[in-house]
């Protein structure tokens, strides 16, 4: 009689893996599967040779704890469990294309009889007594594995793939190179393969730059972003705990998980890799990407030092921009408690805005590095929809200012920092082209005779330069290009004194001589006096300046539009001038005379003289004027310049 020798483990697992192969469990296909010896060697090796904390005491057999040759459940060929019923909460999301879905099924409900934590490791159909496992007999309550019977943070399964179609942001039909249930059902098999762990967490294929996720998941311009494209380290960051796997080091090779996370979200809305809570609600700058490693520096004011030019955009935030420190500053565009991060996303026209999330203005998914001339937008604001400059909602800006306009515009809550005799807190329509004067955002402006233009510091602008917002506001300490926060308000770049009888000084209107020379305005050399005098007893912008007027007594640094609400001294009311545009405001039809050079007294320095209605500045041609109000207690009678 020969000599049999006993079968080992390896063996086994051939002959019966093979077998369940054949039979088909939904599970990866021999074509994609590994040699099954493998899985003596994963977490998936229950048996006594396992190395694993949970092991069978003297159980060799490593498939049989879930498939039986002989007497097996009917719920799938060769299964070796019996499936308790079993109600899950299931994942939901305003963008699940997909029909509700259905309770687990198929290959699904075969990976939660452990993974739910409900049915005992050694709980098997044969032998019928069972398997005696070494210590614990589930997984723990704590463990990454065990996913419990809340299923609402993870990624949705056991529905059809053809459900959520179509969708411009998957591919058309299942992927070959995954695993679909019957034809197309997103199962646990569709990325994992219980028999082969060599990708680490028996991933199908390497997630390395998100190859599992973009298999299925093609946004259009992922590729060229900045977060699929940028090698800035992740060391300290990432993998976020309780997580310790994988242990990529670079921003780009963790891809979509650098804010997406298949299982256990934190937010289980868009599956997002970390929390929305205060103190702190932000998501980009909670999660160690965008908030700061080392307390922020002291502040370094643009006026002081160089700049990148009015009109030119650097590119988005470098990365790992301290942006959490700038939206906690006295001004900032910051994201209230109780906000929700999805409401952002998609229409631009905002009805009611008390904050704002990262999304308002960026696109995680397209927002690149590229730098950009104003009025264009730069990679940062890629993908972004927003609002136009007649008042259209637009899928992608193709300009700076239609993002601001989303909330600066016709639905702006905005109050007025400085009262004006033209009020208007709509930014689309001060800057409208049509107005008598306006900075130059959305288009040329109307004076190309600026003494003060160029500055020292701005060297190469001239008067047809164009500006972006984001040329005044801005982080006043240069650690971003956008308008995240400031220790000047309203989120100014530099320092800006509205307050009558501020000192002149370089300091204290440092966001206007960024662009305006200095020794050209207090030299009074376009508003001029006939004895060019700039002493406070004199006029022009020296004599003014030095009696303590700010530049805000004049000048409105958006524009000057003819709709919206006009008061004197802190009256208001709506005064809409029917078929009043900018130039017939220019003109003096208004009655509040020339609205040319930004002129829009601040009605708290300057007041109507009596009898009449308006502080007034008749615009008598280049470098002259008049003016017919009462400034500092001084009565201007149609006081002239020169």
């Amino acid at each position: 009689m020969p000599n049999v020798q006993p079968e080992s483990p390896r063996a086994h697992v051939a002959a019966l893996v093979g077998t369940v192969v054949l039979l088909g469990l939904g599970l990866p296909t021999a074509s994609r599967a590994q040699q099954p010896a493998d899985i003596v060697h994963t977490a998936h090796n229950l048996s006594v040779s396992g190395t694993g904390t949970i092991r069978a005491m003297t159980e060799t057999r490593i498939c049989i704890f879930c498939h039986t040759p002989h007497n097996a459940t009917p719920s799938s060929p060769l299964w070796n469990k019996e499936l308790e019923p079993q109600f899950y909460t299931l994942y939901t999301s305003p963008t699940l294309g997909a029909d509700p879905l259905p309770q687990p099924s198929g290959p699904t409900k075969l990976c939660l009889s452990c993974h739910d934590g409900t049915i005992a490791m050694g709980r098997v159909v044969n032998p019928a007594a069972g398997i005696t496992m070494a210590g614990a007999d589930t997984l723990p309550s704590d463990s990454l594995s065990n996913f419990a019977l809340d299923l609402s943070d993870h990624h949705p399964v056991s529905f059809s793939y053809q459900s959520s179609l179509p969708n411009p942001e998957l591919v058309p039909t299942p992927p070959s190179d995954l695993v679909f249930g019957n034809t197309d059902e997103v199962h646990c098999t569709t990325c994992h393969d219980p028999h082969n762990d060599v990708n680490g967490k028996f991933l199908l294929k390497d997630n390395r730059y998100s190859a599992i996720c973009t298999t299925c998941h093609q946004i259009s311009g992922w590729s060229g972003s900045a977060h699929a494209t940028s090698t800035a380290s992740v060391v300290g960051i990432l993998p976020r705990p309780p997580k310790t796997w994988p242990a990529y080091t670079q921003l780009n090779e963790w891809g979509c998980e650098v804010c997406h996370t298949p299982h256990f979200a934190p937010t289980p809305v868009h599956l997002l890799n970390f929390t929305f809570a205060p103190p702190d609600p932000f998501s980009c700058t909670t999660t160690g990407c965008h908030s700061p490693a080392d307390p922020p520096p002291p502040p370094v004011h643009f006026a002081t030092g160089p700049s990148a030019g009015v009109g030119a955009s650097v590119s988005s935030a470098g990365a790992g921009s301290d942006i959490a420190s700038q939206t906690r500053k006295r001004s900032a565009h910051r994201e209230l408690a109780g906000m929700t991060a999805t409401r952002s996303v998609g229409g631009a026209r905002r009805s009611s805005i008390s904050g704002v999330t990262c999304v308002d203005c960026h696109n995680p998914h397209l927002g690149t590095q590229a730098p950009a001339e104003a009025p264009y937008a730069s990679g940062a604001l890629q993908g972004v929809d927003g609002v136009d400059r007649n008042g259209m909602n637009v899928p992608t800006v193709r300009y700076q200012y239609e993002v601001c306009f989303k909330c600066h515009a016709d639905n702006s809550t905005d109050f007025s920092f400085v009262p004006r005799v033209l009020r208007d807190n709509n930014k689309r329509r001060v800057f409208d082209p049509s107005n008598a004067s306006y900075h130059p955002v959305i288009s040329m402006g109307k004076n190309m005779n600026i003494p003060s233009i160029p500055s020292n510091l701005e060297p190469a602008m001239s008067p047809s330069t164009l500006m972006y917002c984001t040329t005044c506001h801005a982080d006043d300490e240069g650690g971003s290009d956008g308008p995240h926060g400031s220790s000047f308000a309203p989120i100014l770049r530099e320092r800006y004194e509205t307050a009558d009888n501020t000192p002149e000084s370089f300091e204290n209107f440092a966001l206007c001589y960024r662009c305006h020379d200095r020794t050209s305005i207090l030299g009074s050399a376009s508003f001029r006096t006939k004895t060019m005098r700039t002493t406070s007893s004199g006029g022009g912008h020296g004599g003014h300046m030095a009696a303590g007027a700010p530049c805000s007594a004049c000048h409105d640094p958006h524009g000057v539009s003819d709709w919206g609400m006009q008061g004197v001294s802190g009256q208001g009311g709506l005064l809409r001038q029917p078929g009043l545009d900018g130039q017939a405001a220019a003109a003096g039809q208004t009655g509040t005379g020339s609205h040319t050079h930004l002129i829009n007294f601040d009605t708290t320095i300057v007041s109507p003289r009596t009898g009449n209605q308006y502080p007034v500045f008749s615009d008598t041609g280049t470098f002259s004027g008049s003016c017919d109000l009462v400034c500092h207690g001084v009565d201007h009678d149609n006081a002239t310049y020169p």
